[in-house]
C-alpha cells in the first residue's frame, strides 16, 4: 500500500472522530430519552435513571467487546453483513445488510434534524426555515465527505473534542459540588406497570448505542495495521461513551432533573453543574454542531457496506468504485439523496424520525453476535470458548433489547421499519438475480469459442473537412478492414452537399464518401438507417468530438456527437466509439 494511499486512511483518533460522532452525539439525547419515560412515575421513576443507564452501559461494554472480535476476525469490513453472510447464510446476511442501510439513512436524517432543532430552539426566528436548514447542513456534510473520509474526520475532530471535554468538565464539577437538596416526592413502589415503564425507558435509552458498529463496518478505511487501529478506536469510543452516560445519569439523579418544556436534559444538567456562563454556551453550541455532524458516521460506514454488497452482486457494481482520496462517491451521494428525501418528507421533525431509529442497528447487532458464536465454534482455535460465550451473551442481550425497542416503538412508527427492511432484501435479491442472468448470458465461468478474425467496417460521420475529420479517418483506418465516411445533407442544402462532395474528391483521403438525405433536418436517424443497411459482421461508428482546453469554451460545443451516438446506440447493434480531439493538447488517441 503506497504512502499516498495511507495518507487518505484513518488513524485511531481520526477513526473515533470520523466514525464515532453518532455514538458520541447520543450523549445529548440518550439520557433524555430515559428521563422522558421515567418522569411519568415522578421522583420514584427518575430514581431508576442510573440503574437503567448502568444496564445500557453494560450492554454497551458487551457490544464493544464483541465488535472488537468482529474486527479481529473480519478486517475487510462489512460488520454484521459479512459475519451473517458467512455463518448464517445469504438471507440472514441480506437482512443484516438491509437493516444497516436503513439505520445509516435514518441516522443521517435524525442527526441533521436534531442539530437543526437544537439551533432553532436557541434561535426561534429560524423555525420556519427548518427544512431548508436541514438540507443545507446535509449538503455541507456531503460535500466534506466527497473530499474523503479523512478530510471529514479531521474537520469534525475539533467539535467532538470540545463537546467531550466540556461534558467531562460538567460531570467532574457537578460531582464535587455541594449536595443539592432534591424536592420532596411521594415514594412509589415499582410493580408490574413500573416494570413496563423501566423496560420502556431501557428501550428508549438504547438509542445511545447506535453507531458503535460503524468502526467494524469501515475497518478497511483505517491505516495499517488496520486491525489494531480499529480495535483501539472501538475501545476508546466505548470508554468515552460509557463514562459520559454514567456521569450524566449520576448528575440527573443528584440534581433531580425533570423534563422541562423548551429545555433539554443536558442543558439542565449543565446549568445545575456550572451555571449559565460561557461554558454553558460552549456546551450548547458544541451540542448543536455535534448533533448535526453526527451524520458523518453514516457517510463513513454505508459507502463501505455498499461496496461489499456490490462486490457480492447485491448492488450495482458502480457502488464498489472508488474515486480520488479513496471515496466511494456513489455510496455517499445515494445516502445523501435518501436521507434528504426523508428530511424533506418529514419536514425535519425529530419527533417523527426518532421512533424509526435504532431498530435496524439492533437487528444487525443480534445477527452479528449469533454469527460470531458460529465463527468461534467453526474455528476452535486457542481460547475459542470464552470468546464464543461472550458473543453468545451479547446475542442474548441484543435480542432482548431488539424485542424491547421494537415493542416500545412499534405503534409510534417502528412498524414502518419492519416493512422496509424486507423491501430492501427483495431489492438486493432482484439485483443479484439480474447479475446472475447477465453472467449466464455472457458465459461467465465457461470457456468460450476461440477468437477469430472477421470482417468489419468503420463508419465515420463527417460535417466538414478539418483536422478533426483527418484524425477520425486516420484512427478508423487503423481499426477496421473498411472505412466509410457519411455526410448528412438536408433538402434545402443540396448545393452545399454537392460542393462538399467535390471538396472531398479534391482532398482524396482514400475513403469513400456516402451522402445521406435528411428531410426533417435530423442527424441521428439517417446514420442509424445506413448502419442497419450494412451486411458486415461487425460495424463500428466512430464519432469525433472537439474538446477545447478552456473549461468555459466546452459550453460552446454543439453536442451533435452525443445526439448521433445516442440514436445509433439505441437503434442498432453497432459499436459506438467517441474520439476526443483535444485542442491545446497532443492530438493522439
Amino acid at each position: 500500500m503506497s504512502r499516498d494511499d495511507q495518507r487518505h486512511r484513518l488513524t485511531t483518533v481520526t477513526g473515533m472522530a470520523g466514525l464515532g460522532l453518532d455514538a458520541i452525539a447520543s450523549v445529548a439525547y440518550g439520557p433524555e430519552s430515559i428521563v422522558l419515560v421515567l418522569a411519568a412515575a415522578g421522583s420514584a421513576g427518575l430514581g431508576w435513571t442510573l440503574p437503567v443507564t448502568v444496564a445500557i452501559v453494560v450492554l454497551l461494554g458487551v457490544l464493544i467487546a464483541c465488535y472488537r472480535q468482529v474486527i479481529q476476525a473480519f478486517p475487510d469490513g462489512g460488520g454484521a453483513y459479512t459475519v451473517a453472510t458467512r455463518y448464517l447464510g445469504r438471507r440472514a446476511g441480506l437482512v443484516a445488510g438491509a437493516s444497516l442501510v436503513v439505520d445509516y439513512v435514518l441516522n443521517v436524517a435524525v442527526s441533521v434534524a436534531a442539530g437543526v432543532a437544537a439551533l432553532t430552539s436557541a434561535f426561534p426566528a429560524l423555525l420556519p426555515w427548518s427544512t431548508e436548514l436541514c438540507v443545507l447542513v446535509l449538503v455541507i456534510v456531503t460535500g466534506v465527505n466527497l473530499r474523503g473520509i479523512v478530510v471529514g474526520a479531521k474537520a469534525f475532530a475539533l467539535p467532538a473534542a470540545v463537546f467531550v471535554t466540556s461534558v467531562l468538565v460538567v460531570i467532574v464539577v457537578g460531582l464535587f459540588r455541594p449536595e443539592v437538596t432534591a424536592p420532596a416526592s411521594q415514594s412509589t413502589t415499582i410493580g408490574s406497570v413500573g416494570a413496563l415503564l423501566v423496560l420502556a425507558a431501557f428501550g428508549n435509552g438504547c438509542s445511545a448505542l447506535t453507531g458503535v458498529e460503524a468502526i467494524a463496518n469501515a475497518t478497511p478505511s483505517f491505516r495499517s495495521p488496520r486491525r489494531q487501529r480499529a480495535r483501539r478506536a472501538e475501545a476508546g469510543l466505548g470508554l468515552i461513551l460509557g463514562v459520559l452516560l454514567i456521569g450524566l445519569a449520576v448528575l440527573i439523579q443528584r440534581f433531580d432533573v425533570r423534563p422541562t418544556e423548551g429545555r433539554t436534559v443536558l442543558s439542565l444538567v449543565t446549568e445545575g453543574s456550572i451555571g449559565n456562563g460561557w461554558l454553558y454556551v460552549v456546551i450548547q453550541l458544541s451540542t448543536v454542531l455535534l448533533l448535526a455532524l453526527a451524520a458523518n458516521t453514516s457517510f463513513g460506514g454505508l459507502p463501505v457496506l455498499a461496496a461489499k454488497l456490490a462486490r457480492d452482486d447485491y448492488l450495482p457494481h458502480v457502488f464498489g468504485l472508488r474515486a480520488d482520496r479513496l471515496v466511494h462517491r456513489h455510496g455517499v451521494l445515494v445516502l445523501a439523496v435518501l436521507s434528504g428525501a426523508l428530511l424533506v418528507g418529514t419536514a425535519g421533525r425529530v419527533d417523527v424520525l426518532v421512533p424509526l431509529f435504532a431498530i435496524g442497528v439492533f437487528v444487525g447487532f443480534a445477527l452479528a453476535q449469533i454469527g460470531m458464536v458460529r465463527h468461534w465454534r467453526a474455528e476452535r482455535g486457542r481460547g475459542w470458548l470464552p470468546r464464543a460465550l461472550l458473543n453468545g451473551f451479547g446475542a442474548v442481550l441484543t435480542i432482548a433489547a431488539l424485542i424491547d425497542v421494537t415493542a416500545s416503538k412499534f405503534l409510534e412508527g417502528a412498524w414502518l421499519i419492519v416493512l422496509v427492511i424486507p423491501v430492501f432484501v427483495l431489492l438486493f435479491s432482484i439485483v443479484r438475480r439480474a447479475y446472475d442472468r447477465i453472467g449466464r448470458d455472457i458465459g461467465v465461468g465457461t470457456v468460450p469459442a476461440r477468437p477469430r478474425r472477421t470482417g468489419s467496417v468503420v463508419v465515420v460521420p463527417v460535417v466538414a473537412i478539418t483536422k478533426l475529420t483527418a484524425e477520425c479517418l486516420s484512427t478508423a483506418l487503423s481499426m477496421g478492414d473498411r472505412v466509410v465516411a457519411v455526410h448528412v445533407s438536408f433538402d434545402d442544402e443540396q448545393d452545399r452537399a454537392r460542393r462538399f462532395e467535390a471538396d472531398w474528391q479534391e482532398w482524396r483521403p482514400e475513403v469513400p464518401l456516402v451522402l445521406l438525405d435528411s428531410k426533417h433536418r435530423v442527424l441521428g436517424p439517417p446514420i442509424a438507417r445506413y448502419v442497419k443497411s450494412l451486411t458486415d459482421e461487425h460495424v463500428v461508428v466512430l464519432i469525433g468530438e472537439i474538446e477545447p482546453a478552456a473549461r468555459w469554451e466546452r459550453m460552446l460545443r454543439n453536442r451533435r456527437g452525443a445526439v448521433v451516438a445516442r440514436c445509433v446506440g439505441r437503434t442498432t447493434s453497432a459499436v459506438v466509439c467517441r474520439l476526443r480531439f483535444r485542442l491545446g493538447f497532443s492530438n493522439t488517441v
